[in-house]
């Protein structure tokens, strides 16, 4: 049997643009690099004869210099050929990256392993053939296999696997649909017809564009992203792996994902209504907290109304979130809801009668706004209570 590896959708260059902090905006570009010599790590112990990777090998048509000098020097540290199509990310229209001059000159120099295929036609290897359907616009509105329908199959190598490399959205899988979120908007949906008399001529179907790991079929698998690089969206959402394959022409199929990530991204609900639920919460999270520094991302799904005392111990955490995580995302609005001792703290000060007078204003214009059902108000008017709560301390002027 032959066995190789199947990867896609490396987006190098990927720019993270919600991530504030410059430096993990790095770090986080570093990953999708690093992540190569982790994929080169597996064939110590792998039989694998080469890598296929099923686009989006960079993040645009036009990456920079640096990212295309350090790609190719990972590639070349590879001990097996390497070969990649273009994807909708980086498609291979003229003046993409794989035309430029840099670029060849780097893959002749630091990666000669290394083949980009531009033309929809069989690549015969010493060990299988390759089908590729490289997207040569970032959009195609026909269907990239369509050059495989008038393809002569009896004179390609009887003996030979025969994979598909392919880039895009199948029938009842639009991977541009499912996998978009606010950080991720939905790319151009490019779909493949994998119909019966194409799938009974091939042994493997490697695909590329959704960014977990997927089963179409026992002969086709989208292998996800070697890194991740967004949240899971679902619970079975599994990212972060290569595929190991070993297939034979017309005959058994073996498919065995293998892991390659180094960042954890993690998802947490967390409803708040009481000084009870937020230590729960800082009980959750103090494994996170006494990790490695810069090695984990979490999207906290939060809702409630915390008091004010409450919801500055919340902003203490929340504070050293940000500070331990690559990235901390948030979703959802915790409320400021200050309790009767603290109303009455603010409003019963008889030495300082401009304070009680401004926090009788707000706790007006509070009871105006929730009767008009008006939650952006709300939370602004809630917001300045609790400023004026943590200004003042809460405690009456001597």
């Amino acid at each position: 049997m032959l066995t190789f590896l199947h990867s896609a959708d490396w987006q190098i260059g990927k720019p993270y643009a919600r991530v504030q902090d410059p430096d993990k905006r790095a770090r986080l570009r570093q990953a999708r690099i690093d992540v190569i010599s982790r994929i080169g790590a597996l064939l110590s112990t792998s039989k694998a004869r080469f890598l296929v990777v099923a686009g989006d090998l960079f993040d645009s048509p036009t990456p920079s210099n640096s990212d295309v000098s350090a790609v190719c020097q990972a590639i070349g540290k590879l001990e097996i050929p390497v070969l990649v199509i273009p994807g909708n990310h980086d498609h291979g229209a003229p003046g993409s990256v794989w035309h430029s001059p840099f670029f060849l000159a780097e893959q002749q120099r630091r990666a000669a392993n290394l083949q980009v295929l531009l033309e929809r036609q069989p690549v015969e290897l010493e060990e299988a053939v390759v089908l590729p359907c490289p997207l040569l616009r970032r959009s195609d509105s026909t269907d990239p296999t369509t050059w495989m329908r008038q393809l002569n199959w009896e004179r390609l190598p009887a003996a030979k696997p025969r994979i598909l490399l392919a880039h895009g959205s199948v029938h009842g899988f639009a991977a541009a649909d499912l996998d978009a979120d606010d950080d991720n908007p939905s790319s151009a949906n490019n779909r493949l017809q994998l119909d019966g008399g194409l799938l009974e001529q091939v042994d493997y179907v490697a695909l590329g564009d959704w960014h977990g790991l997927k089963q179409v079929n026992p002969r086709t698998w989208y292998s996800g992203t070697p890194e991740p690089d967004r949240f899971p969206r679902t619970n079975d959402y599994q990212g972060g792996q290569v595929l190991e394959v070993s297939v034979e022409r017309a005959g058994s199929i073996s498919v065995v994902p293998q892991p390659t990530a180094a960042l954890n991204w993690q998802q947490l609900q967390a409803a708040l209504l009481s000084p009870e639920d937020l230590e729960q919460l800082e009980r959750r999270l103090e494994p996170l907290l006494a990790a490695e520094p810069g090695q984990q991302l979490l999207l906290l799904e939060q809702s409630g109304s915390l008091s004010l005392e409450a919801h500055q111990r919340y902003a203490q955490l929340l504070e050293r979130l940000e500070a331990q995580l690559l990235r901390l995302k948030r979703r959802g609005v915790i409320e400021h809801s200050p309790d009767p001792a603290e109303l009455e703290q603010l409003l019963q000060r008889a030495e300082d009668p401009l304070i009680a007078r401004v926090a009788h204003g707000l706790k007006i214009e509070l009871e105006q706004a929730a009767t008009a059902e008006d939650p952006h108000k709300r939370r602004l008017l809630q917001l300045a209570m609790a400023e004026l709560h943590r200004a003042v301390g809460a405690t009456p002027c001597a």
